[in-house]
C-alpha cells in the first residue's frame, strides 16, 4: 500500500479560486493523488476563508482545506468549522475553539493525519500554545490511528520552519511549510524518511505580490501610507507538491507543482488576464 498526497499552496482570491477549478480535475487525473490538502488561509479577498468559499472548495474536491492566523477573520466561518470535518484549524489554539487541528483522513486503502499548526513569530494578532510541544502530544494521541501524519506548519521566518522539520524529522512523513505565498526550491526527502518544503507556494496570480495587484502594495513602499490591497488576477496557476508515502508512513518522494492555467481568467469587474 501506498499513500499520494497533493498538496495545494494557499489559495488566495478569485485567481486562486479560478486556478483550482480549471486545474483540479486535470490534476486528479494524472497524479491519481488519494488526498488533496490545501491551504485555503487566503480565499477570500486575499485574507482568510468565508463559509461559502469553505464550501465550494470542498465541491471543487479538496478534501482537506487548512487556514492560520486568519482562520477567524471573516465572521460566518466560525459556526462552519464544528460542522465541516474537511476544515481544520491551528491545532495549537487554546481547547474551547471550535474546530479542531488535526483529523485522520482516509487516503485510498489507508489512513492520513493532517495536522496544521501556527508558528509563534510574527504573528501579533493570535496568541497560541507552543507549536512544537503540541506536535509531539498530538504525535501520541495519533499513535495507532493512522497510517502516516502531514504536518502543515505556517510561519512566516524560515528559521521557525526549518526548526520544526528537525524537530519532526523521522517522527511524521511530511512537513509542509506555508505562509510566504512562494514556491521554494528545498523540497526533498530526509533520510528518516520525512519530507519537507519550507514553502509550497500560492494558488492564485502568479503576476502579483503574495496574489495581490502590485500598484498599490509599490504605493505604499513609497508613500508609507497603508494602502488597501486587491485582488491580482494576472496569469492565474496552481502551485502546490505531491508526497508519496510507503506502508511504513515514511515519504519516499516530494516533487514540486507549478501549472499555470490556459483559460483567460475574469476578475468579475470586466478585466481579463
Amino acid at each position: 500500500m501506498s499513500i499520494r498526497i497533493l498538496y495545494l499552496g494557499e489559495i488566495v482570491g478569485k485567481a486562486g479560486v479560478f486556478a483550482v477549478k480549471k486545474q483540479l480535475p486535470g490534476l486528479r487525473e494524472r497524479y491519481r493523488p488519494d488526498l488533496v490538502v490545501a491551504s485555503g488561509n487566503g480565499v477570500t479577498g486575499g485574507s482568510g476563508i468565508g463559509k461559502a468559499h469553505s464550501v465550494y472548495l470542498r465541491k471543487l474536491g479538496i478534501d482537506v482545506v487548512t487556514t492560520g492566523e486568519g482562520a477567524f477573520y471573516k465572521k460566518d466561518i466560525v459556526e462552519a468549522f464544528p460542522a465541516e470535518p474537511w476544515m481544520l484549524r491551528p491545532a495549537n489554539h487554546p481547547s474551547g475553539v471550535p474546530g479542531r487541528g488535526f483529523r485522520v483522513y482516509k487516503a485510498g486503502k489507508g489512513r492520513v493525519a493532517v495536522v496544521q499548526l501556527l508558528g509563534q513569530a510574527g504573528f501579533n494578532r493570535v496568541h497560541l500554545d507552543n507549536p512544537f510541544v503540541v506536535l509531539d502530544e498530538v504525535i501520541q494521541r495519533l499513535r495507532g490511528e493512522c497510517d502516516a501524519v502531514v504536518v502543515e506548519f505556517r510561519a512566516p521566518t524560515t528559521a521557525e520552519k526549518q526548526s520544526m522539520f528537525h524537530h519532526a524529522n523521522g517522527k511524521v512523513a511530511a512537513v509542509i511549510g506555508s505562509y510566504a505565498r512562494t514556491l521554494t526550491a528545498d523540497g526533498a526527502v530526509s533520510t528518516l524518511g520525512t519530507a519537507y518544503i519550507t514553502d509550497a507556494g500560492m494558488t492564485g496570480a502568479s503576476d502579483s505580490v503574495r496574489g495581490f495587484d502590485p500598484e498599490p502594495v509599490i504605493r505604499e513602499y513609497l508613500t508609507g501610507i497603508p494602502s488597501w490591497d486587491r485582488e491580482g488576477g494576472s496569469r492565474p496557476e496552481v502551485q502546490g507538491c505531491l508526497i508519496d508515502i510507503e506502508e511504513n508512513g515514511k515519504a519516499t518522494g516530494l516533487e514540486t507543482l507549478r501549472i499555470p492555467c490556459k483559460e483567460l481568467f475574469h476578475d468579475g469587474t470586466g478585466h481579463s488576464a
